[in-house]
């Protein structure tokens, strides 16, 4: 099942900084797996694998001179504000995302990146100088893949369970002697989901030990799957707020040096 959520994407610009065409080429890759992402563990993981590889990319197109002296030159025009804005918040999210309770707040973080994907990036670069429209465009570009990305783990996260909380201490209680199995091909189920259709046999139908034996597996791989999101979500996290470190800094330095003159 493709991922149902499909983030607003702007074209890159005429005559792209010559500096932006390797981050031009991840957020390629990355709209790639978005067209064919799905709320399993694995295509999240591949789509923060991706993320990884776009923030070194930006890094470096960070340290290009051009692209500083152009951040700097127009660092108080509202398609700048708009970008500094929307790293914030999407960093916020990150963070809450990060928590231990991620996943009561899933819900709630998905309509913030809804009501963010549909008001960002509005600002026209009509009248903006050429390079700054393509670095403009490509730094938008990197804000909304990380909603798309964050749009998919946070459905993973989401699942609707019809179990009451007591329903919930069964299942630890099942998980810890490793007694819940998820069945057939679950190719595009994520791991939670498996979890609750098996506890919803389990609950109905009474424990079949023959539908146990797979249990322990199944169960590691849970855990394994989600150990591996954090570390992909950590990793993305640090990048993020690298990269907004390194373009407050551009700014910072900018100041500095109209107030010395």
């Amino acid at each position: 099942m493709a991922n149902k959520f499909h983030v607003r994407s702007n074209s890159f610009a005429t005559g792209s900084h010559p500096s932006t065409t390797r981050v031009e080429e991840e957020l390629s890759k990355l709209k790639t797996w978005e067209a064919t992402s799905t709320s399993t563990s694995k295509s999240i993981g591949t789509g923060f694998s991706l993320l990884e590889d776009l923030y070194v990319c930006l890094e470096d197109l960070l340290n290009v001179a051009s692209t500083q002296k152009l951040i700097s030159n127009h660092q108080s025009e509202k398609c700048m504000e708009e970008l500094l804005d929307g790293s914030v918040r999407i960093l916020d999210i990150c963070g809450i995302t990060r928590d231990t309770e991620m996943k009561k707040n899933a819900k709630k973080l998905i309509t913030s990146l809804k009501q963010m994907e549909s008001k960002f990036g509005v600002s026209p670069l009509l009248d903006q100088d050429q390079q700054l429209a393509a670095l403009v465009t490509v730094l938008r570009e990197v804000i909304v893949m990380n909603i798309s990305v964050f749009q998919s783990l946070l459905a993973f996260l989401a699942v609707p369970s019809k179990s009451k909380a007591t329903k919930w201490l069964l299942v630890a209680k099942l998980m810890h002697k490793g007694v819940i199995a998820c069945e057939g091909n679950q190719k595009n189920f994520n791991e939670l989901e498996c979890v609750e259709a098996s506890l919803s046999n389990l609950l109905s139908e009474g424990t079949d030990v023959a539908k146990m034996q797979a249990a322990h597996e199944r169960l590691e791989a849970l855990e394994n799957a989600i150990e591996s999101l954090e570390s992909g979500l950590e990793i993305v996290f640090r990048g993020m707020v690298k990269t907004r470190a390194n373009v407050l800094n551009i700014m910072t330095q900018q100041r500095s040096k109209s107030t010395q003159s």
